[in-house]
């Protein structure tokens, strides 16, 4: 289900032995942060394997931005899902510092180290 907009590119590969991968570049923003949200719900969460969050794309992200990614992260708790987040742009990094948000999310410096993380 890949996305048309110019701004933001989003791909979900959901594996059924493993987590739901959601692959995502572009800017994240006021924009385009419902598209990703979308893609949110959309994914099979449910399924408890897990979900990673694929942020090594992403070129720009504001404050809309961060609210999605904790959407992801509160709909993933909510479910008894873990929630990775890898390949993130130090800048992605210092917005989830300085609200104090970096302590709720798993972070990793690559997709493959996130799966296997969350594989384990």
């Amino acid at each position: 289900m890949p996305n048309a907009d110019a701004n933001l590119a989003v791909t979900m590969r959901a594996d059924p032995a493993g987590p739901c991968l959601i692959t995502v570049s572009g800017e994240l923003d006021y924009h385009t942060g419902p598209q990703l949200r979308t893609y949110l719900d959309d994914a099979p969460c449910e399924s408890g394997a897990g979900l990673v969050l694929d942020l090594s794309g992403i070129t720009y992200c504001d404050s809309t931005g961060v609210s999605v990614l904790v959407h992801a992260y509160r709909r993933t708790e909510a479910t008894g899902t873990m929630l990775a987040l890898a390949g993130a742009a130090p800048e992605v990094f210092r917005l989830l510092s300085l609200t104090g948000l970096d302590r709720f999310f798993r972070s990793y410096d690559s997709v493959d180290t996130a799966i296997h993380a969350l594989s384990a």
